[in-house]
């Protein structure tokens, strides 16, 4: 896992494979969790207002002594920064401040304690001429510093300006040269067009001599030998729709004839049923029952064996199969009797 910090803070990593711990200001690096440990210390300015009051000279004279001191810790330099790992690593800014300015506050009580007043006097007025001088060696480098920089952006400017006229003559010379080689490859260009549009024309000439009128000419007889496929497809379709058409009118009139014969005869059949009633009934029925045999003894035509068992009170073989149909033929009167309430022997014998 990568941690970051910034340029006012250090991190100090410790644990697997960092003996001694890594100290790192300003940048990143990769922890491994649970076996690494980042610790942040913090490389701010602090700056302490310190008060020495009562204090007493060398000669028991008590003063009152204010001073002001910034601290920093240097992030750069290992030592320093190992240093105060050792005292400060875990403390806040505040309790970073407090141990340094009681630290501060004990010095100067010492200091002043081997004083005497005039010392303490005359050492204010070093101090503060001190603090002049070095203001005014400030001042000195600071406006040299700005001259030699205006001096240096004149100069750079100077040069610059020198640099970039001799480019910008490099550049016209070089734009010269390029148009002339243009100038001469344009020309080319345009003579090897004017070749190629000439050999372009001579080649469609050959082409239209050799290729294209031959093309077109058998282009024109696969156009006439479609068309007369198509008109023969057209009139033959037409051919074939005229018959179907005429059958197709012949077939409705014979079905329309056979309906119109068929509606007739049942017309008729319905006069007859009317007029005779049960006798037309009974002559229908008639015509029947030779289908009912047939679909009753059916079965026995599909039969592929059958075994006859007898009491020896009977007929035997065929004649016992024969007068087992006969017997079913003569209870139909009975039955079509309870279906229709038509008894057939009677109305045969009226009819007879």
């Amino acid at each position: 896992m990568f941690y970051t910090c910034g340029p006012n803070e250090a991190m100090v990593v410790s644990g697997f494979c960092r003996s001694p711990p890594l100290m790192i200001a300003g940048g990143r690096v990769f922890i491994i969790p649970c076996v690494q440990q980042i610790q942040r210390i913090s490389l701010n300015t602090l700056t302490l207002n310190v008060k020495s009051d009562k204090v007493y000279t060398r000669h028991g004279v008590p003063i009152s002594v204010t001073g002001i001191a910034q601290m920093k810790i240097q992030g750069q330099n290992k030592q320093m920064l190992a240093a105060a790992c050792q005292m400060f690593m875990g403390k806040s800014e505040a309790e970073i401040a407090q141990i340094a300015l009681e630290t501060l506050e004990g010095h100067q009580r010492a200091i002043i304690a081997h004083l005497t007043v005039e010392e303490a006097h005359a050492m204010q007025e070093k101090i503060s001429a001190q603090y002049k001088n070095e203001i005014d060696m400030a001042k000195a480098q600071r406006d040299y510093e700005l001259k030699k920089a205006a001096y240096d952006i004149e100069v750079n400017t100077k040069r610059a300006e020198s640099e970039m006229a001799y480019q910008l003559q490099v550049a016209k010379t070089k734009q010269c040269i390029e148009s002339e080689k243009m100038q001469v490859q344009v020309v080319e260009r345009a003579q090897q067009i004017m070749l190629q549009e000439q050999e372009i024309t001579r080649k469609e000439k050959e082409l239209e001599a050799k290729v294209k009128k031959p093309a077109e000419a058998e282009r024109y007889r696969l156009e006439k030998l479609a068309e007369a496929e198509r008109l023969k497809l057209i009139m033959e379709a037409e051919a074939e729709a005229e018959s179907i058409r005429v059958k197709g009118e012949a077939e409705a009139f014979a079905v329309e004839a056979k309906g119109r014969a068929e509606a007739e005869q049942m017309v008729k059949k319905a006069e007859a049923f009317k007029e005779y009633k049960e006798g037309a009934m009974v002559d229908m029925l008639l015509e029947k029952l030779p289908l009912m045999a047939e679909e009753i003894s059916r079965p026995l035509c599909e039969a592929k064996k059958v075994t006859m068992v007898s009491s020896g009170g009977g007929d035997v073989g065929v004649a016992k199969l024969s007068g087992e149909v006969l017997d079913i033929m003569t209870q139909l009167p009975e039955a079509l009797e309870k279906m229709t309430g038509v008894n057939i022997s009677q109305v045969a014998s009226h009819t007879g």
